[in-house]
């Protein structure tokens, strides 16, 4: 289904991750997933939390350039090919995934995309019966 993400926009020097964190910690902001994208001078890091919106908030007050962004999350089967098919089956409508992340829990691997069209993706992914998570599923984890 549709979730909400948190991406928040680091200069990539020592640090700064951890201070994000301790941040977040702090305020009992529990993290599902983490993702960090960098390039030589920044750097983005993507969250999956229950608390989005809050999270968002007390990084403002610190300082921090962060927003709440919409992505798909499903689960498959552990292995490449069930990734594979997701990726497949967007890409015959073409719908552009734009970035994706993952991470296994016991025999399952989630999957969290951002597409260019997230709702039609979940269409979509809907008639071929992929496992689509709402946010309150990835939360228990």
């Amino acid at each position: 289904m549709i979730i909400q993400q948190l991406s928040i926009f680091l200069e990539n020097k020592s640090g700064r991750l951890a201070e994000v964190l301790e941040i977040l910690g702090k305020e009992d902001i529990n993290i599902t997933a983490l993702s960090v994208a960098d390039t030589e001078k920044f750097g983005l890091v993507r969250i999956i939390t229950p608390e989005p919106v809050k999270a968002r908030e007390i990084l403002k007050q610190k300082g921090f350039t962060c927003n709440v962004t919409d992505v798909v999350s499903v689960a498959t089967p552990n292995g490449a090919i069930h990734y594979a098919k997701i990726l497949k089956i967007l890409s015959n409508i073409k719908i552009s995934v734009e970035y994706t992340y993952a991470f296994s829990y016991g025999d399952k691997t989630m999957i969290i995309l951002r597409c260019d069209a997230n709702q039609n993706a979940v269409e979509e992914l809907k008639k071929y019966e992929i496992e689509l998570l709402t946010s309150g599923d990835l939360y228990k984890i």
